[in-house]
């Protein structure tokens, strides 16, 4: 068994069109009201597992203070610190502690934690000197030959900084050795090739760490996709499929982006209607 927290990372404000699809503002300013840019606040959150071994695992790394300060405003990254290091710390750990870190993806806003916060003229440096670090092998290939439509979505050098640390494990299938029984992985192509959601088994049904299929409570509704996906219906597909499965397992979602809300199980309503209830907003050292 382990605990779980809900580590924040630097926070990001980005456009509420691109990050709603075409959803009409009337309805999703309700969610997520706008500022005066049109843009909406997003965390980018990780979750940290301690397990009773002692193992430490966490679940991403958020968006990091790796950008430049022309790029940090280009891309509406609120503060300049690290924040993740300071979150870790009051949790009284450190980037060292940890053991494994696995990727749901390797999109800047998910991995640019791994990297040690932006100093003029210092190249990229990577954090977390023990760790293994954990992707699916399609999304390591997606990130290391990107589309010219995602290909600003990447860090160009964190893939041989990951590669050359030689702890870099690329995963195919739903069990990791490294991870072991307790945990199961899920595959979605929708958003981005490969990307991995992590399963946790608990004593009370399970945990889904949902990443960018589900990056928070408004986009639990089926309908409800990203600009910033590849395939919108086929997202659609892949979340309806997860969550009829995961329901059964009176699971727990883990939101990476949501502002206000890490944690909530999962629901279904009278007219097959998905939604949460349960919300946490800042689970620490939770027994599962």
């Amino acid at each position: 068994m382990a605990r779980l927290s809900a580590v924040l990372g630097n926070s990001q404000r980005l456009d509420g069109g691109a990050m709603f699809g075409n959803a009409p503002r009337a309805l999703w300013q309700r969610w997520s009201p706008p500022d005066d840019q049109n843009r909406i606040r997003l965390a980018c959150r990780a979750l940290l597992l301690e397990e009773d071994s002692g193992r430490i695992v966490l679940l991403e790394s958020g968006i990091g203070a790796f950008f430049s300060p022309a790029l940090r405003e280009r891309f509406g990254v609120e503060e300049e610190r690290h924040v993740l290091l300071e979150s870790l710390a009051e949790l009284g750990l450190s980037h060292a502690d940890i053991d494994v870190v696995v990727l749901s993806h390797l999109h800047f806003d998910h991995a640019g934690g791994l990297l040690e916060a932006w100093e003029d003229g210092k190249p990229a440096s990577l954090l977390f000197p023990k760790a293994r670090f954990l992707v699916s092998r399609t999304a390591w290939e997606r990130a290391v030959s990107p589309h010219s439509r995602d290909r600003a979505s990447f860090i160009p050098e964190l893939q041989p900084l990951l590669e050359a640390s030689g702890r870099l494990e690329l995963i195919d299938g739903e069990r990791s050795d490294t991870l072991g029984a307790d945990y199961r992985l899920h595959y979605s192509e929708g958003h981005t090739p490969g990307l991995m959601l992590t399963e946790v088994a608990s004593a009370e049904g399970c945990v889904l760490f949902a990443a960018d299929l589900i990056p928070g409570r408004a986009w639990v509704h089926l309908p409800i996709t990203m600009g910033y996906d590849r395939f919108a219906e086929r997202l659609i597909d892949e979340k309806e499929r997860l969550l009829g499965e995961l329901l059964g397992r009176d699971a727990r979602l883990f939101f990476t982006h949501d502002p206000e809300v890490a944690l909530a199980r999962l629901t279904r309503d009278d007219r097959g209607r998905f939604g949460v209830r349960e919300e946490i907003a800042a689970p620490q050292r939770l027994a599962l």
